[in-house]
């Protein structure tokens, strides 16, 4: 069936009803369909709402997680070498940041 906007508006519990029993409802603005009100399939068992704790017991770690990383790490994840860094070396040796002034 198709119906026009203001048909739409008015008449919106007909449409719906006519939609649980399986038609197909069209809304028209002037000559043009812009909305389509079909029924909604019954939401498969799958698609249940996942619930907190699903993973409990199959992902594990150990404390050595929360350990700095080495600088090999740090490299082979991609950050570059803070040894090398010419800031991190001064405050090594100064014991205080550089100012950004200063550089």
């Amino acid at each position: 069936m198709t119906y026009t906007v203001h048909q739409a508006k008015t008449q919106f519990s007909k449409l719906l009803r006519e939609a649980e029993a399986g038609k197909e409802v069209i809304v028209m603005r002037g000559s043009k369909p812009v909305a389509k009100i079909i029924p909604i399939s019954s939401v498969p068992d799958t698609a249940k709402r996942r619930m907190a704790g699903g993973f409990e017991g199959l992902v594990s770690f150990d404390d050595s997680v929360f350990d700095p990383l080495t600088d090999e790490q740090m490299i082979e994840y991609g950050f570059d070498n803070p040894a090398k860094d010419e800031r991190y070396k001064d405050f090594v040796d100064t014991g205080r940041a550089r100012s950004e002034s200063a550089e």
